[in-house]
């Protein structure tokens, strides 16, 4: 992981404390590898996020 999956920035960019617990409640926005916005789906039993370059997260 490169880039934080909630604001985007570079992991070496501040402190992202919060970002982490935002993310233990909700799905990651932006691609850790490639800092891309991805597509995301939010549905009862979870949520998925696409990345055009690195493919699909799915949780639950």
């Amino acid at each position: 992981m490169t880039y934080c999956g909630r604001c985007g920035r570079d992991l070496t960019d501040g402190n992202h404390e919060s970002c982490a617990q935002a993310l233990a409640l909700e799905p990651p926005r932006y691609c850790a590898e490639c800092r891309r916005r991805m597509v995301v789906q939010v549905h009862p039993t979870g949520w998925s996020a696409r990345c055009s370059v690195h493919g699909d997260l799915v949780a639950g």
